[in-house]
């Protein structure tokens, strides 16, 4: 049986390097087997080769999220089927690849939740693996986590985790100020676990400290943690400041006004990934939901937690997160899709694989309307959306 075939042609190939008009890329099996411009695609054409004319629209790699808890109504945390659920609204919105996340919840669920991603992860290439945002978090810079169960970084809880992963646990999310912090941030690192600053109080110094130990994300810039001050510039700045950090940015226009967006692009070129933070009411109904063990309302789009009113997550699509940034916050479109392709894949250590459509990487692409609306996805290399 011959390996699957597709070829994509007179695209406006936008990467997050740079744009190539009248541009081809050819998938063979789940990979990217060539690309080029003109008509020399016609060259390796067989009976078996899917053709598609992108008639000059734009055509970019998949998008990447490194930070999703669900959609559709449902959540990570409710199973398998509740995954395949969420990730069916993603893949419709051009997101390829996902990375689950998981709400603040006990050592012995969240080890539960874990072997259910990794289960999944074994057989879908649209999941990375999981996010740990939690437990082990701030109290008053929670946000929308339940405060009773948050914890301190203990060796045995940290064991516990990583056991339970399956070696699929891309991201963890510490308030690096607490007891247990710094050996936490060593033991995750030292597993191959990226570390991410977030849901802290940490000023500018422990932050910086802490990206300077192996941190290498801020886990939602701006939300959960203080603010930029002219002399007490907080982790942000210090994210901007240490080059290897990758910012995560969740573009809705209700968690980060547009001109603070186009900040972190300034401030931290290359190296902004737009997330969604996506909870179970993306693609879906306004109403009533549980964020892990708390309950949320959502009106007019905007999730809150019933009891304080803290920002919930949020109900974003990448695709929205992208026509934000161009539209709203006039980034360069070949800076935004970087931040939703290159940028996320380098923060999980996939910048070999996944992000570009070059030879050799994950034949994930997706193709935009003139307004940026969604005109086809492909994943590894299949039609999905």
């Amino acid at each position: 049986m011959s390996t699957p075939s597709t070829v994509i042609h007179s695209a406006r190939l936008v990467t997050g390097r740079d744009t190539v008009a009248d541009a081809w890329v050819r998938f063979e099996g789940d990979r990217v087997a060539a690309r080029g411009i003109g008509d020399d695609w016609r060259t390796a054409l067989d009976a078996d080769t899917t053709v598609t004319d992108a008639a000059g629209r734009t055509l970019v790699p998949g998008f990447i999220d490194l930070h999703c808890h669900g959609a559709g109504g449902a959540s990570v945390e409710e199973g398998e089927a509740a995954i395949e659920r969420a990730l069916a609204v993603h893949t419709a919105h051009g997101t390829t690849r996902s990375v689950l996340s998981l709400v603040t919840a006990p050592v012995e669920l969240l080890e539960g939740h874990l072997e259910t991603i990794a289960s999944v992860a074994a057989s879908d290439p649209r999941v990375l693996g999981a996010h740990l945002e939690g437990p082990f978090l701030d109290r008053e810079f929670r946000g929308a986590h339940d405060p009773a169960l948050l914890r301190t970084a203990d060796a045995a809880s940290v064991e516990r985790l990583l056991a339970a992963s399956e070696g699929v646990l891309r991201q963890v999310t510490i308030a690096p100020e607490h007891d247990g912090a710094p050996e936490a941030i060593a033991r995750f690192v030292d597993a191959g676990v990226a570390v991410a600053v977030g849901h802290t109080g940490a000023d500018f110094g422990t932050a910086l400290a802490a990206f300077e130990a192996g941190a290498s994300i801020l886990t939602h810039a701006f939300n959960g943690m203080r603010g930029i001050h002219h002399r007490a510039p907080g982790p942000v700045v210090a994210a901007m400041h240490a080059d290897h950090v990758t910012l995560e940015v969740i573009n809705d226009g209700v968690h980060v006004h547009p001109d603070v967006v186009r900040l972190a692009f300034s401030g931290a070129p290359g190296r902004v990934a737009l997330i969604t933070d996506a909870m179970a009411a993306a693609g879906a109904a306004d109403g009533r939901y549980l964020l892990g063990s708390l309950e949320v309302v959502v009106d007019g789009g905007v999730a809150r937690l019933v009891e304080g009113g803290s920002i919930a997550g949020s109900t974003l699509t990448q695709d929205v997160a992208l026509r934000r940034a161009v539209i709203d916050g006039g980034i360069p479109l070949h800076e935004a899709v970087g931040a939703l392709t290159v940028a996320p894949a380098a923060a999980i250590g996939r910048s070999g694989d996944l992000g570009r459509l070059d030879t050799g990487f994950a034949a994930d692409a997706v193709l935009l309307t003139d307004d940026l609306e969604i005109e086809a996805v492909w994943g590894a290399g299949a039609r999905l959306a």
